[in-house]
């Protein structure tokens, strides 16, 4: 994929973050957009923006956790837009907690959305990017699904698997000889709302209630959603196996790779002995 002009992206979650960054970027080059977001208000908000560009856009509330929605959704945007040739499976949602603490629900949720959602978008457009011709599929996991956090255990789980479906994916499309590729996603703290609208147990994060977490995570977030687009799409038009964003997301995939085990004990220490608020 060196072009995205005159292409047909479809991306998930594309109210708000890193989905609302990809649409613009996107538009800018040509692309025609398949919107999707469970908020029709964040998602009309970003269509409006994006049509000033020139392109086509339409625009579908979907629940990336319902598969047959995803199917629909699919094959509705292929019949608006005659193609599709990129899904970005975009949404997640978070949540913070001990693995004591976490109700089985919260997991449900979470996996629902973060891994069914990808595993849905996947199989629901990949054999329409087959018929396209030229296709890439990007899958957003995070530094989170390069390394293990306390209070992290349900995100971390999603994030795991979508980095293993999507490196078991890559291999098979090569293997196949396919027209089409897929790229997974790493980002570390980018400025967006998922912290601030995360599920929390009663403990929250080691103590923190979830206004101070948020507060903590903003502080720390350094990466904006449109660097984190920029990124993506050169990730994409390189054909990149893994795009890691932010200086962040470097530093943890060096430190996971130098000391696999031994940065958990750090983590470990460091999450007892911290500031509290």
């Amino acid at each position: 994929m060196k072009s995205f002009n005159y292409k047909v992206a479809a991306i998930t979650g594309a109210g708000s973050g890193i989905g609302r960054a990809l649409a613009y970027a996107l538009a800018r080059r040509g692309c025609d957009l398949a919107l999707s977001d469970i908020s029709a208000e964040g998602m009309a908000e970003t269509a409006a923006q994006a049509k000033k560009f020139g392109i086509k856009v339409s625009e579908q509330i979907v629940d990336v956790s319902d598969r047959m929605a995803m199917r629909s959704w699919a094959e509705t945007a292929v019949a608006e837009h005659g193609k599709v040739n990129m899904i970005f499976n975009n949404a997640g949602v978070a949540h913070c907690g001990t693995v004591a603490e976490t109700e089985y629900a919260d997991y449900e949720w979470l996996m629902g959305i973060n891994f069914w959602g990808v595993v849905y978008g996947t199989k629901a457009f990949l054999p329409h990017l087959e018929r396209a011709g030229e296709g890439h599929i990007v899958n957003v996991s995070s530094v989170f699904g390069i390394i293990g956090v306390p209070t992290q255990s349900a995100y971390n789980a999603s994030k795991f698997a979508v980095r293993g479906f999507t490196e078991a994916l890559r291999q098979e499309l090569e293997i196949e000889g396919s027209k089409v590729s897929c790229t997974c996603v790493h980002p570390g703290g980018i400025k967006t709302n998922i912290a601030r609208n995360a599920r929390m147990s009663d403990k929250g994060a080691l103590g923190q209630d979830k206004q101070t977490s948020a507060d903590n995570f903003d502080k720390i977030a350094r990466t904006t959603s449109d660097e984190a687009a920029r990124v993506i799409l050169d990730g994409v038009r390189g054909n990149k196996r893994r795009v890691l964003i932010g200086a962040d997301a470097h530093v943890i995939d060096a430190a996971q790779r130098s000391f696999p085990t031994l940065y958990q004990k750090a983590l470990s220490i460091a999450s007892k002995f911290g500031p509290k608020p």
